[in-house]
């Protein structure tokens, strides 16, 4: 740092006495200083020191003026108790009055309110207000600043203390600093700068201390001791510098923290007043004698560069290192004033004021920039330069250069026969460095650290101003004092070249044969011999790495990224490619390496060109020349052919094409150009003679017609190629039925390949009478039968089954899937029985079955069993080894299908509140359902026992019996049954306990057969307790019908019964109510029979009671009744029922005992009914409420 006077002028009054300057102050613009001197404020202008206008209003000293921050007015206060503000043009427009002299004052930043401080009291003056607000201080004020935000005051005592105040002047905090009563505060102010993470107030008194505070009142640092008493304080304009001056007859420079860092200026006499302008580094300051100087303060450079790390001062006191290509930065605080940095490797040496300070990497590490101390010498050194090795500091003083340790010890000392201008560490190993030195008599040496004589490179005949050493230090490169950049060969102390208009000057450390120098605001970069490349840059170059230039400007470095493409394609016109490549890779753009990837691979340097072109990652002509060194390999040497290879990756056909004709290689032309859809040029290459191409070339050329959407055209290419299956795949495609048609027709019957493929598009465009002309002609009835059943033709699918019916499979199977899409399962499950599937038939069933219960609908699921077990009756008869199994499954699915049927009533009957069926039909059709179920452990599912026996005994209860309703009850009781339904079961099988342990007369069931009076419920199910008859229920109601069933004797057939039925004429019915029943008995055997004697004619086997009475212990065995061909001949046709089941089942016959009662059977589903309940439920559904079927008659 240093300070130069700008100008200096001595206040006097008229009578040229001096007048001692109290204060002053810059207007923000700088353009003016305020000068408070003996009675007058005298207005100066800075930029030449002359007097703009001396100011009169005061009638006694001035002691201070304060300028506002809006540039629109300033004040100043005298001793003649008054302050008078003035405009910015000099004129004043008011003036007030305190009850003591003025002390101090100062402007808010923000609301640009007047504080002014007189011996006892402040006041507070704005433009809006009318009145000064006024307040009492109980110390002499000394001193006065607002905070940046402007919302409190600081003012200084003579007491010693500090007060901290609002804006309002309310006392928020007072400091009470040690030593007060003897050190008055005689200047404060609070720190500018609003990067700062609290406000700083800097504090000065006659204790001669400096100190620094927090709004808080907490101390910061500790105390400065300055020597001397400070007069004025004043903040640099950023805040980073602190400006002193006092009784010392000086102006200095200190640090924030308080670090003296240097004078500014010395007087003659006590300086009173310092003021810093808030836009440039300029300072002013007022005297005890009058005199007023201005001074301008210049910060030097202190920096140092070794490769990509660069240290230099910041603050004057900290050291910045700034990584040059990571852009990291790291900030040592060295607390004093830093004179020297010297930077290499991992070493970093500071000289201070009393000491050098050497610092080291933390790590080998290139990136780390920790940095920690590793030596201290404690010595105050003088020198011009700095520089550091790995093991020692050099110092250069004018001729001498001195090598100490770490240790401070001087080790070495070179004297040189010439100022030395300038000195660089050059590399070397540990301890062994070299230095190179530049002298002023034009000398150039290189000094080594381990070795007491210099030795001399060259000597030219002008100044040396810059050195550098290229990478292989066999080329020097120096500026001289004219701006001249000379390159020296040092193998032969020959010069190169040399260049003018070059301040600095610096090799690449990558590349030997090139360099970098700047001057006259531009950048030059020189390769080899090439012409120099030129661009516009500020600064000075320092370092040139790659494509990276180091350069310093004004106090900045930055790294600056130039591409080496002009180097580059300098070597690329000369067809150097290695070199070029080299440059390269120094750092150019994307295009760059492609022009160098092209010139490589035109130019026949396959290894460059694929180096180049793995840089942009070019697949496609690493590839290429992939291809070309594998030919290479196996003895392909034509570089005409790898030449023309290459220009047709480039797109030059035309120059490929004649390379490939020069080579006679034509049929490599003519691919290239076929594949390149170039016909016109491609039908040149062609063979004369050759049909083989012409048909390939067609074929391609109907290929690119294709993909460029021109299918018309590829179509017709196609066809005239022959390629007849393309050509028909494009019109289908295309949906142009004519010209398949057409095309169909002129087809050759064997082609039948192509015919297929014209009948298939024609169907799939909805053609299909065409499609079918096409089939025919192929006379391929299958396809033709195929197409009719996907387009869902069902009629004439059916048609052409019936001419060819080993095709049935082929339309049923689908027709049926169709139906079951379509929800017609019944119809499905139909024409799968048709087609043969009896398995898939059944499936169909079942599943149906299955999702019936599932979802509740349990006469759905009772047909679908009845069906099912018809179906199993079908497949009995055809299928001869599966009868004894269907016939089971017929009887199963008989039986579940009669359970659902009528599961389904008392499910109706449980969920919904209202039913049609009368509590008869419910007591008979839970009971008959509870027969069916038995012991069997196995109920069909979705079947409910619970629901059965709710049903059962609610019914039972309500008709009277009360017997069965009391056993429901109890099996209830046993049995998970849903909540909604455990009160009422509870309270029933309580209540039921009053009623009678009988039930109702009216509802026991009669056996027609013995007139047995049966219980309501029989453990052996539906049938007689005495002679096992199985009890005949109506379908719909479950009554018992007066029905008996007979079995025919053997010898006689099914049709010849019912033929003997027929004819017979019936006999007149016998009053003897015991009928004409014969009866035997033999050991365990009954038999009974009718008409066998004629002695027993008279015998009416259908009247007689029979009680089959237990014998031996052993349980009565059912025999049925058996009619003989007599007797047959005796019945009355009208009074027999016949259930005519298919094939392989028998008949069965039953006999109407109650002539009266009128009985109807379905023939469908061989159910008997009351003929009234039938039709009243036929009338409702229109068909049998069993099987469904629906009956013309």
């Amino acid at each position: 740092m240093r300070s130069v006077p700008t100008w200096a002028d001595r206040a006097c009054d008229k009578d040229k006495v001096e007048q001692c300057v109290w204060d002053l102050c810059f207007n923000p613009s700088g353009t003016q200083l305020i000068v408070a001197a003996g009675s007058r404020v005298i207005v100066y202008d800075t930029s030449d020191g002359s007097i703009v206008q001396p100011l009169k209003g005061h009638k006694d000293t001035v002691y201070c003026c304060a300028y506002a921050k809006d540039g629109k007015r300033f004040a100043s206060g005298s001793g003649d108790k008054s302050v008078i503000i003035w405009t910015n043009k000099l004129e004043g427009i008011l003036k007030y009055t305190h009850n003591d002299p003025l002390q101090c004052m100062s402007y808010n930043p923000v609301t640009h309110q007047l504080l002014s401080c007189a011996v006892s009291d402040f006041g507070l003056w704005s433009p809006e207000q009318k009145s000064v607000s006024k307040h009492k201080v109980n110390s002499k004020i000394t001193a006065c600043s607002w905070t940046n935000d402007g919302q409190y005051m600081a003012l200084g005592l003579y007491n010693g203390l500090v007060s901290i105040r609002n804006k309002g002047g309310e006392e928020k905090v007072k400091i009470e600093r040690s030593g007060a009563n003897m050190s008055p505060v005689w200047s404060l102010s609070w720190n500018p700068s609003k990067d700062e993470p609290y406000d700083v107030l800097a504090v000065a008194d006659w204790g001669q201390r400096l100190s620094f505070y927090q709004l808080s009142g907490k101390q910061i640092g500790k105390d400065r001791p300055l020597g001397y008493d400070p007069c004025s304080l004043s903040w640099w304009s950023q805040g980073e510098y602190v400006v002193l001056s006092g009784a010392n007859k000086q102006c200095s420079l200190h640090t924030k923290e308080g670090v003296k860092l240097g004078v500014i200026g010395e007087q003659n006499s006590w300086v009173w007043a310092c003021a810093v302008r808030s836009d440039g580094n300029y300072v002013a300051v007022g005297c005890q004698d009058g005199m007023i100087a201005y001074y301008q303060v210049i910060f030097s450079t202190v920096h140092g560069l070794y490769k990509d790390r660069y240290a230099y001062r910041d603050n004057m006191t900290d050291v910045i290192i700034q990584h040059l290509i990571t852009e990291q930065k790291v900030r040592i605080k060295c607390r004093d004033l830093v004179k020297k940095i010297a930077i290499y490797k991992h070493r970093l040496a500071v000289q201070l004021p009393d000491r050098v300070v050497i610092y080291e990497l933390y790590s080998d590490d290139s990136a780390d920039m920790h940095y920690r101390v590793k030596e201290k010498i404690n010595k105050k050194l003088e020198c011009n330069l700095l520089v550091v090795c790995s093991q020692h500091i050099i110092l250069c003083q004018e001729k001498r250069l001195q090598c100490l340790s770490f240790q401070g010890v001087k080790e070495k000392e070179w004297v040189m026969d010439s100022l030395i201008r300038y000195i660089k560490v050059i590399g070397g190993a540990p301890g062994r460095e070299g230095l190179l030195v530049g002298l002023k008599n034009g000398q150039i040496m290189k000094v080594f650290t381990d070795n007491p004589f210099p030795i001399q490179l060259l000597k030219q005949q002008t100044s040396v101003r810059c050195l550098d050493l290229s990478a292989s230090r066999n080329k020097l490169a120096v500026v001289d004092e004219h701006s001249t950049v000379l390159v020296y060969d040092l193998t032969t102390k020959e010069l190169l070249f040399q260049e003018p208009n070059g301040n600095s000057v610096a090799w690449n450390s990558q590349y030997e044969d090139m360099l970098c120098y700047s001057g006259n605001g531009t950048l030059n970069i020189k390769a080899s011999n090439f012409p120099v490349h030129q661009q516009k840059l500020q600064g000075f170059v320092v370092g040139f790495t790659g494509s990276k230039i180091f350069c310093l400007h004004v106090y900045a470095m930055s790294a600056v990224d130039v591409p080496q493409s002009a180097p580059m394609y300098q070597y690329l016109e000369k067809k150097h490619y290695t070199d070029a490549y080299k440059i390269a890779c120094l750092g150019v753009t994307d295009g760059d390496w492609e022009v160098l990837a092209h010139e490589a691979l035109e130019g026949g340097d396959f290894n460059i060109a694929k180096k180049s072109f793995i840089r942009i990652k070019d697949l496609k002509y690493l590839e290429l020349i992939h291809n070309i060194e594998e030919r290479k390999k196996r003895g392909e040497n034509d570089s005409l052919v790898f030449l023309g290879d290459v220009y047709s990756y480039q797109g030059k056909f035309q120059e490929a094409a004649k390379l490939y004709k020069k080579a006679n290689q034509e049929q490599r032309a003519l691919n290239m150009y076929t594949d390149l859809r170039m016909f016109d040029l491609a039908k040149e290459f062609i063979g004369a003679g050759d049909p083989q191409d012409k048909k390939l070339l067609m074929t391609k050329q109907a290929d690119w017609a294709k993909s460029s959407n021109e299918p018309k055209a590829a179509a017709e290419m196609y066809l005239s190629a022959g390629e007849n299956k393309k050509a028909i795949e494009i019109i289908g495609d295309n949906g142009w039925t004519d010209m398949l048609i057409d095309v169909a027709r002129r087809l050759n019957k064997a082609d039948r390949e192509a015919l297929g493929r014209c009948a298939y598009h024609l169907a799939r465009l909805g053609d299909y009478g065409s499609a079918a002309e096409v089939y025919s002609k192929m006379g391929d009835t299958k396809s033709l039968i195929e197409m009719r059943v996907e387009a869902q033709h069902w009629d004439d699918a059916f048609t052409l089954v019936e001419k060819h019916p080993e095709f049935k499979e082929t339309v049923y199977v689908p027709y049926a899937q169709f139906l079951a899409e379509n929800d017609q399962f019944e119809e499905a499950q139909q024409a799968f029985h048709k087609a043969g599937l009896q398995a898939e038939a059944v499936k169909v069933l079942e599943q149906l079955t299955h999702n019936a219960v599932v979802e509740s609908r349990f006469d759905d699921a009772g047909y679908y069993f009845w069906k099912l077990s018809i179906q199993c009756l079908d497949i009995a008869q055809d299928e001869k080894d599966k009868k004894k199994e269907m016939l089971e499954k017929f009887h199963d699915y008989q039986k579940k299908a009669e359970m659902y049927y009528m599961y389904h009533t008392i499910h109706r009957h449980v969920v919904e509140p209202f039913t049609s069926v009368l509590p008869e039909g419910l007591l008979h059709i839970s009971r008959y359902l509870v027969h069916c179920i038995g012991s069997d452990l196995t109920i069909p599912h979705g079947i409910s026992k619970g629901a059965t026996f709710y049903t059962l005994a609610k019914q039972s209860k309500n008709l009277g019996a009360y017997k069965l309703a009391r056993h429901a009850y109890d099996k209830l009781q046993s049995l998970r049954i849903p909540p909604r339904f455990i009160e009422a079961v509870d309270l029933g099988s309580i209540t039921i306990k009053a009623k009678p342990f009988q039930d109702e007369k009216d509802l026991l069931p009669l056996c027609y057969r013995c007139s047995t009076t049966n219980p309501l419920l029989n453990k052996k199910g539906a049938q007689c307790v005495n002679c096992l008859q199985p009890f005949v229920h109506s379908a719909v109601n479950y009554e018992v019908l007066p029905l008996v069933e007979f079995v025919i004797e053997d010898g006689i057939t099914d049709e010849e019964a019912i033929h003997i039925l027929d004819m017979s004429i019936g006999k007149p019915r016998n009053k003897d109510p015991t009928g004409n029943w014969s009866e035997n008995k033999m050991a365990n055997t009954q038999t009974l029979r009718l008409g066998d004697d004629l002695e027993q004619e008279d015998d009416d086997p259908f009247t007689s009671r029979l009680k089959i009475p237990d014998q031996e212990g052993e349980e009565a065995v059912f025999k049925p009744v058996l009619v003989t061909k007599k007797v047959l001949q005796s019945m009355s046709r009208s009074e027999v029922f016949i259930l005519k089941w298919p094939k392989p089942l028998r008949y069965q016959f039953f006999k109407s005992l109650l002539v009266d009662v009128s009985i109807t059977k379905c023939p469908s589903c061989n159910k008997m009914f009351h003929t009234g309940d039938f039709e009243q439920h036929y009338l409702q559904k229109g068909h049998c409420p069993f099987c469904r079927t629906k009956h013309e008659d």
